[in-house]
């Protein structure tokens, strides 16, 4: 049997060698950086001892028991609830924003019907269907909080005016009306007990893969003679040489600071205003709290704009990246034995659960194809 090529060392990319490899294929993995686990990838401070996610914070949670089945195969995860603050206007306030953010704000002492009323009064209710960022959230939370948590770091995240976002990044974050403060509302919440390169060696520790890091690809690399299929999870212009122009990312620049003993009290502290020149600063020695250090590391997190070199974080996705993406999706169309997956290939962003969803269920396609040609 011919051997399966995968491009990229990130969970898409070691969820599909694994599965394939389990069922006799050999597999070669090329990885361009000097690991694997991609954006997600943990390792330990030397001088603190803090794991740290070096990429900026990677919290696991999800609904799909199946990839919560999957991932607990191959590492412990530690029950872990990410409890997110904001500042404004040096004040502290809890996000996502709930009853308690509320009654801050305003100072009052509000129940959850009155907040609920308060909240829809101070909406625009002249907007029906909000097309944009900024008319979601005038519509759903008023002027006041909108400019408060939104637009100053909606603006230092992006660089766009909200009013050119679509509404759907803010559908992500919702408004609750009792003091959950748990950032996320998933069934299953965790973090690896000992990060998540570790669980990503894991799944590609297996006698029929062989992993090449510091192996970067090139579409003319690829040699069909040895390889009865590729799967592909790096940038999708990329693999096209750029042929149509490049598609738009953020990335992020991280400034680390090591202190003595706790440095913010949090893990994730948002910083809301404009004037404030980081959009959030980690503290990760919270991402890990059954351990116990006496020193910390923070990270202070910048966005900008990615160039050729950077490493490309969110798509962007606004209407001249549509028209190029189309061009790149029509493109893909006409590969043979080609498949491309992750964030990255699919220019999405993608939740770890999603990505590890996604991976099982292309792989196992493949796999029923492959079977019923055979036979």
């Amino acid at each position: 049997m011919k051997r399966i090529c995968v491009i990229g060392a990130g969970f898409s990319g070691a969820v599909v060698a694994r599965e394939l490899a389990e069922t006799g294929y050999d597999v070669d993995v090329y990885e361009m950086r000097n690991h694997v686990s991609g954006n997600c990838h943990t390792e330990r401070d030397p001088e603190t001892g803090v794991m740290v996610h070096k990429y900026g914070p990677h919290i696991f949670h999800t609904d799909n028991e199946v990839v919560w089945s999957y991932i607990n195969k191959y590492g412990e995860f530690v029950p872990y609830v990410n409890r997110v603050k904001a500042q404004v206007n040096g004040q502290v306030y809890t996000l996502p924003i709930n009853l308690l953010t509320i009654n801050q704000f305003f100072k009052k002492n509000l129940r959850p019907p009155e907040a609920q009323k308060l909240i829809a009064d101070l909406g625009d209710q002249s907007i029906i269907n909000p097309s944009s960022f900024e008319e979601q959230a005038l519509k759903f939370l008023g002027n006041d909080l909108y400019k408060a948590f939104f637009r100053g770091y909606t603006l230092k995240q992006w660089e766009v005016d909200p009013k050119d976002l679509p509404a759907s990044i803010l559908k992500r974050l919702p408004v609750r009306f009792n003091y959950d403060d748990n950032y996320f509302a998933h069934k299953y919440q965790g973090m690896p007990k000992d990060g998540y390169t570790s669980i990503v060696n894991n799944i590609l520790n297996h006698p029929k893969i062989s992993v090449f890091l510091n192996s970067k690809y090139s579409k003319n690399d690829y040699n069909k003679d040895n390889y009865q299929h590729l799967f592909y999870t790096g940038p999708l212009d990329s693999y096209f040489d750029f042929r149509y122009g490049r598609l738009a990312y953020r990335t992020l620049d991280f400034k680390s600071e090591r202190h003595e003993g706790d440095y913010q009290g949090c893990a994730v502290m948002n910083y809301c205003d404009q004037n404030v020149p980081y959009t959030r600063i980690t503290e990760h020695k919270y991402f890990s709290p059954w351990e116990n250090h006496s020193n910390t590391i923070i990270f202070k997190e910048y966005s900008r704009s990615c160039g050729e070199n950077d490493i490309p974080y969110y798509p962007i996705r606004l209407l001249d990246d549509q028209v190029i993406l189309k061009k790149y999706e029509d493109a893909v169309k006409q590969e043979k034995n080609v498949t491309f997956l992750g964030r990255l290939a699919t220019y999405r962003y993608l939740d770890m659960d999603v990505t590890i969803g996604e991976a099982l269920d292309i792989v196992n396609k493949f796999i029923e194809l492959k079977k019923r040609i055979s036979i």
